[in-house]
């Protein structure tokens, strides 16, 4: 007497709805379409090898082609066909893992040369009732070498009569040798939405209460994989008995997702630079027994999915390898910008590792929370600069006509839009005090940035002579706006100025000057200012080049900026970077226009004095783009 369903054994859904032909093998359409076509041209392969992630069907799949090849069909004489009869002796046998001729091998337990040997010797008999013998080997990567040598041969020139089909999750491992002598095929990850619908035509079938939303929690856990899926759909109806509906809470609580929620919402906390709030949500999960370093890795990792999901909004929802909410990752990641998510990627990496390291685990990953809350707040440094451009001040008439600087005030970029407990103070408004020339801002004082246009030449005049160059640097830019780039560089690399008179100039070449050097100098000068110059070679030192000049200023300006403090809070926010350039207002401005002659002065800078009141966080715009400031 035959069992009854009643009495039959429970088989768990991944091996109830295991699929038995082509047709039912869902998500891998590429792959069925070549081996259909195959087939039924006859262009069979010799050895075929499958990989894929777990659960995606290899194994499966090897049995569906072994089940293909040997099919005679429902009346005995049918040949092999894409479409097996499933009612044949042949397909029968091999669904319940018994055909003679259809041997498996796991070649995780049976590495060794001897397992192969044995085989190799299997593969000179003929099969006893299949048309094919076909050798079924999982997890072939797990082979040694010695196997793998052994199994070269036979592999490329098998008898006619056999069949191999190889399946691994790890294709890198298999020597090329091998994949050579194989025709490959990759089995892709089921896609999310294919998942939802074939989990919830099973727990249809099964008479399952489950919600949509629960099952799209299994979908996304179960990352691609069909078996996985099965499993969980399998617990989660088991979990809540078959009366009551499954919802997404209790697929949440099943699945450890609520921890996840606590991690988004840790996240959003320390994106908006509530530490206390953070700090407290972070005892609360280390308490339930989450290890601190593992809650720096969730969010490293949601920081890694947020990033993907504004960078390549498509490509990450059609690879959810998160089980976080879609609609709210859209939302948080909409809100945050790029540099904010990149930020903080990298503090937690370089956390990660101190938590490792550091005498206290939980105290390391607090430190690098509250490192992330302060970091939030912090402009960019393009941010930065705009900040300080936008402030740079206007001269007041009074002051231009003393020559004496305006009074400036530096407005902070790090002022955010939530107020909390964890804020980073702004900086002092700031105040501008010129310095003595080519002097070099003490460290332990109000530190000095000077930005003042540089002299037009057009403009100088001497002795009441108009166009009359007053200074060595003057006549030098004479000839960059004249058209002689030629002798202007020469005049600014390799010069080096001994005296310098209105109609003499006594001068050093450092290197041997080009032909005609002083006579080319003197008629230009002749023709643009109207009046005879002597040009004198000098054998004494002379001063630096002009060039020579321009760099020494320009590390002046630069150790003056890196001293400044807005600049040093820069620098320690991210650690690693460092000033490449150094630019002033006047500089940027008169680039296109001015021809290029000696870099302002050092003291030609604002000059910023730290004090402690007068701030106005009004002055910064937060809801500013960068492109408002370029």
């Amino acid at each position: 007497m035959a069992d009854s369903p009643d009495t039959q054994p429970y088989r768990v859904l991944a091996r109830k709805y295991r699929p038995s032909d082509f047709t039912s093998l869902i998500g891998q359409e590429a792959m069925v379409q070549t081996l259909s076509n195959a087939i039924a041209s006859g262009r069979l392969a010799h050895a075929f090898i499958l990989t894929g992630v777990r659960g995606v069907g290899k194994t499966t799949t090897a049995r569906i082609i072994a089940k293909a090849l040997n099919c005679t069909g429902s009346d005995g004489n049918g040949d092999a066909t894409a479409e097996p009869c499933g009612v044949c002796e042949n397909c029968v046998a091999i669904s319940e893992d018994r055909h003679v001729d259809v041997m498996e091998m796991d070649a995780a337990s049976r590495t060794g040369v001897e397992d192969i040997r044995e085989l190799i010797d299997g593969v000179l008999y003929r099969p006893v009732s299949a048309r094919y013998k076909v050798y079924i080997i999982d997890e072939v990567h797990m082979l040694s070498r010695n196997a793998f040598n052994a199994l070269l041969k036979t592999l490329e020139e098998p008898p006619e009569h056999v069949k191999f089909i190889f399946a691994t999750t790890e294709i890198r491992r298999v020597p090329v040798t091998v994949l050579s002598r194989c025709q490959r095929f990759d089995l892709r990850r089921v896609k999310f939405d294919v998942l939802v619908d074939h989990f919830a035509g099973i727990a249809e079938k099964e008479g399952a209460n489950i919600t949509r939303g629960a099952i799209g929690l299994i979908a996304r856990a179960a990352d691609g994989s069909v078996r996985d899926g099965l499993s969980l759909l399998d617990q989660a109806i088991a979990h809540s008995g078959p009366e009551t509906e499954i919802g997404e809470d209790v697929v949440r609580e099943m699945l450890g997702v609520a921890e996840r929620v606590q991690v988004f919402d840790l996240f959003e906390r320390l994106m908006k630079g509530e530490i206390a709030d953070a700090l407290e949500r972070f005892d609360s999960m280390y308490h339930a027994g989450a290890d601190p370093g593992t809650i720096l890795q969730d969010l490293a990792e949601l920081t890694h999915w947020l990033t993907r999901l504004k960078a390549a909004p498509d490509a990450a929802e059609a690879t959810p390898t998160s089980d976080l909410d879609l609609d709210r990752g859209r939302d948080v990641s909409s809100r945050l910008p790029m540099s904010a998510l990149a930020r903080t990627w990298q503090i937690l990496l370089k956390g990660l590792a101190e938590v490792r390291t550091a005498h206290s685990a939980t105290q390391a990953a607090e430190m690098v929370l509250v490192r992330i809350a302060y970091a939030a707040e912090l402009p960019t440094p393009a941010e930065a600069i705009s900040a300080l451009d936008r402030e740079a001040p206007s001269p007041a008439p009074a002051a231009a006509a003393t020559g004496a600087p305006e009074p400036a005030a530096a407005t902070s970029a790090l002022a955010a839009d939530t107020a909390s407990a964890g804020q980073v103070s702004p900086p002092a408004p700031v105040s501008a005090d010129p310095v003595p020339q080519n002097a070099v801002p003490e460290t332990d004082g109000p530190t000095a940035l000077a930005i003042q246009p540089a002299p037009d030449p057009a403009d100088s005049a001497s002795d009441g002579h108009p166009g009359i160059p007053a200074t060595f640097e003057d006549m030098v830019a004479m000839f960059s706006a004249n058209g002689e780039p030629l002798l202007h560089a020469y005049l600014v690399n390799n010069v080096h100025l001994v005296k310098y008179e209105i109609g003499k100039i006594s001068l050093r070449v450092s290197e041997g000057p080009p032909k005609d050097f002083a006579q080319n100098l003197s008629r230009c000068l002749n023709e643009w200012t109207g009046r005879a110059w002597f040009i004198e070679a000098s054998r004494e030192e002379g001063a630096a080049t002009l060039q020579q000049q321009r760099d020494d200023a320009a590390a002046r300006r630069r150790e003056a900026a890196i001293a400044h403090p807005l600049v040093q809070m820069t620098l320690e926010a991210f650690p690693g970077a460092e000033v490449a350039d150094v630019r002033s207002v006047a500089d940027r401005d008169a680039l296109p226009d001015e021809p290029a002659g000696l870099p302002p002065a050092p003291d030609d800078y604002l000059s910023y004095d730290y004090e402690d009141e007068g701030f106005d966080p009004d002055r910064f715009d937060p809801d500013d783009t960068d492109e408002d400031y370029i």
